[in-house]
C-alpha cells in the first residue's frame, strides 16, 4: 500500500545499499543477461538446487554442540494436500545475528509426525539436513498421510526439541467435504503494533490460514520497535534501515518470526502464504522499482527478497526461487467443496498507470495490453476454473478486486495499484469465470488495512447489474496502528460504491466458513495493537448463499 506521492521518484544512488558482490554483478550483467545467465545467480549464492558446489565436502555440525535453543523462530506447516503437508523450521539459536548464530556447516535434524499431541502414535519420522546455504531452514514434504485429518509434529536437533505443532491434511480430492473454516490475514507491520490478532487466531478453531501478503515490511524498525515502544529491550541497530540485501531480509524475517503471537498462530494452524509488495519493496511492479532503481539492480534485490521469503515460509520445493523468479501461484483443493487458486499479483504485472497516483480510469490504465497477473497466470487461472468440480471457487490474492471509488466526483479517482488500474485484466478474469461456469466465486484480499465486503458486479457502475461473486477483504494484523471503526472516508466510500456492504478500519482477521449451502464471513477485530492484549470481537457477519451470489447480513 503506497503512501501518497512516493512513486517513481528520480533515480537515486541505491547501489551502496547492496552487497559488494551484488553491485559487481549488476554492473557486469544487463537485465536480459541476468535473467538468463545462471552465473549471475551463482555469484550471489542464489543457487536453485540443493547446495551443490562444495556441499558434498562441507562439514557437519554436531547438533549436540548447539549451545542454546535453535528453535527460536518457531515451527510451521503449510499447503495441505490430501496425503501430504509441508513442515518448516529454521535453526537460529541467535536469531538477531547473521546466520542465526550457527557456523557455515550443515546440521542433521530429526522430525516426527504423530496422530496425537503426546506422540504416542507416531506415523512418520525422518532426518533432514539444514543447509547453511538456505540459512539452516528446513522444508519437509511429508507424504503418506491420511486425507482429512489432524496431525501433530515436532523437530529435534541434538538435545533440543521444538514446540509441538498442529496441522492437517486436506480431504481426498473427490471427497464430498461438507464444511471448511479458514481464516485470512494480511499486512503485519512490526513497527506499527503488536501481533495480538495472531494470538486470537491461534486460539480460533480454523482448518487453514491464508496469509494474503505483506508478511513483513522492508521499512526501518527502530530500537524500541516503533509503535510497540519497548522499554524492556532494545533491538539491534541493523533493523533501523530498509532491507536491501539477502542478510537484511533474512534478519527481518527473524525479527518478525521471533514474535510469540505469530509463532503461536503458525504452530496452531497450517498456513497458505502468498506475498504482496512489502516482502520486497513498496508497490514494485515486476522488474520496476518504486524509486526508479535500474532494473538490473532491482532484480538483485528481488532475488534476495524472494530467496529469503522461501527460506522463511512453509513453502514446498516447487516454490524454490531461481534467481529473481519464483512460481508462487498455485492451486489447492478441499475435496469437492472448495478450490483455492492462490495468485501472485506482483511479479508479473505491468507498471502502474499514471505514476501510481490515485487517478480516474483513462486510456493509460485501460490499455488492453496491461495485465496484473501476466498472461501465463491468467490462462492458468481460467483453465483451472474450467476444470474445477468444486462448489466454491476461492481466489486468495493481494489487491482490491472490486471497483473502489475514492470520491463522489463524476470522474472519481481510484487506486492504480489495485485491479481498478488494470480494468481490462479484471474484465478478462470475470469473463473467464463466467465462461467456465463459475457460480460461487469468492475473492479474498489483503493490502488496504481495512475490512471490506463487496458484491462483485458485472458492471460496477450499474448497481442493478448481475452480481458475479463476493469479495472479502481482510484488514491488517498491525499495519496502520490501531485504526478506527469508521475511518474519515467511511460515509463517502459507502455512498460512492453501492456494492460495498461493509467497511471497518480496525485491525483483525476474517474467518470464513463454507458448507454446501452458504459461505459465512465473520470480521474479527481488536480495539488496539499499540498496546498488547486487546480482546477480540466480531464486528459484523455476512453470508452468501450457494447459487445466489450477493452478501446478506448474518
Amino acid at each position: 500500500m503506497a503512501p501518497a506521492g512516493r512513486r517513481r521518484a528520480l533515480t537515486q544512488d541505491t547501489s551502496s545499499r547492496h552487497d559488494p558482490e551484488s553491485r559487481a554483478a549488476a554492473r557486469h550483467f544487463g537485465r536480459r543477461r541476468f535473467l538468463t545467465i545462471t552465473a549471475a545467480a551463482a555469484a550471489l549464492a542464489f543457487t536453485t538446487d540443493l547446495p551443490a558446489r562444495g556441499a558434498a565436502g562441507a562439514s557437519g555440525l554436531d547438533a549436540a554442540r548447539i549451545p542454546s535453543d535453535p528453535f527460536t523462530l518457531g515451527i510451521a506447516s503449510g499447503d495441505p494436500q490430501p496425503g501430504s503437508v509441508l513442515l518448516w523450521t529454521r535453526l537460529a539459536p541467535s536469531p538477531y545475528e547473521p546466520g542465526g548464530g550457527l557456523p557455515g556447516q550443515y546440521v542433521a535434524v530429526d522430525w516426527e509426525v504423530a496422530a496425537d499431541e503426546r506422540f504416542a502414535q507416531p506415523v512418520r519420522r525422518g532426518t533432514a539436513i539444514a543447509h547453511p546455504e538456505y540459512n539452516h531452514s528446513l522444508h519437509i514434504e511429508v507424504e503418506g498421510l491420511e486425507p482429512g485429518r489432524v496431525y501433530h509434529y515436532r523437530f529435534k536437533a541434538g538435545t533440543w526439541i521444538s514446540p509441538t505443532g498442529r496441522t492437517r491434511t486436506a480431504p481426498a480430492t473427490t471427497a464430498a467435504a461438507t464444511k471448511l473454516t479458514y481464516a485470512a490475514v494480511a499486512c503485519q507491520a512490526y513497527h506499527d503494533g503488536y501481533f495480538t490478532v495472531h494470538r486470537h487466531l491461534a486460539q480460533d478453531d480454523v482448518d487453514v490460514v491464508f496469509h494474503l501478503g505483506d508478511y513483513l515490511y522492508e521499512y526501518a524498525v527502530n530500537s524500541a520497535g516503533g509503535a510497540r515502544d519497548y522499554t524492556d529491550r532494545k533491538l539491534p541497530a541493523f533493523f533501523n534501515r530498509e532491507t536491501k540485501t539477502l542478510d537484511d531480509y533474512r534478519l527481518r524475517y527473524a525479527l518478525y518470526k521471533s514474535d510469540p503471537d505469530l509463532r503461536a498462530a503458525h504452530a496452531a494452524h497450517p498456513f497458505v502464504v502468498t506475498w504482496d509488495d512489502h516482502e520486497t519493496e513498496n508497490n514494485y511492479a515486476g522488474s520496476v522499482s518504486e524509486n526508479g532503481e535500474p532494473p538490473q539492480e532491482f532484480l538483485l534485490r528481488r532475488a534476495a527478497a524472494y530467496r529469503a521469503h522461501w527460506e522463511n515460509q512453509p513453502l514446498r520445493n516447487a516454490q524454490l526461487p531461481s534467481g529473481p523468479d519464483m512460481r508462487l501461484y498455485r492451486r489447492l483443493q478441499w475435496g469437492t467443496l472448495a478450490q483455492f487458486d492462490v495468485l501472485d499479483t506482483r511479479q508479473y504485472r505491468s507498471d502502474q498507470a499514471y505514476g501510481d497516483t490515485p487517478h480516474a480510469p483513462g486510456p493509460e490504465s485501460d490499455d488492453p495490453a496491461r495485465t496484473l497477473t501476466g498472461a501465463a497466470q491468467e490462462k492458468w487461472l481460467i483453465d483451472g476454473w474450467r476444470a474445477s468440480e468444486a462448489l466454491w471457487n476461492v481466489m486468495p490474492q493481494q489487491v482490491c478486486f472490486s471497483q473502489r471509488k475514492f470520491d463522489l466526483d463524476a470522474q472519481a479517482k481510484m487506486s492504480m495499484d489495485a485491479w481498478d488500474g488494470y480494468r481490462a485484466s479484471r474484465r478478462r478474469v470475470l469473463d473467464g469465470a463466467r465462461a467456465a461456469g463459475v457460480e460461487n466465486l469468492v475473492v479474498m484480499t489483503g493490502d488496504v488495512h481495512v475490512g471490506y465486503a463487496f458484491d462483485i458486479k458485472d458492471d460496477f457502475d450499474d448497481p442493478d447489474s448481475k452480481t458475479l461473486g463476493t469479495e472479502i477483504v481482510a484488514t491488517s494484523v498491525a499495519s496502520g496502528k490501531d485504526g478506527a471503526e469508521k475511518p474519515a472516508n467511511w460515509a463517502t466510500y459507502l455512498k460512492a460504491n453501492p456494492h460495498l456492504k461493509f467497511y471497518n478500519g480496525r485491525r483483525g482477521y476474517v474467518r470464513v466458513s463454507l458448507d454446501r449451502q452458504k459461505a459465512r464471513a465473520d470480521f474479527r477485530t481488536v480495539s488496539a495493537v499499540t498496546t498488547p492484549g486487546a480482546p477480540v470481537t466480531t464486528a459484523a457477519s455476512f453470508v452468501t448463499e450457494a447459487g445466489d451470489p450477493g452478501l446478506k447480513p448474518a
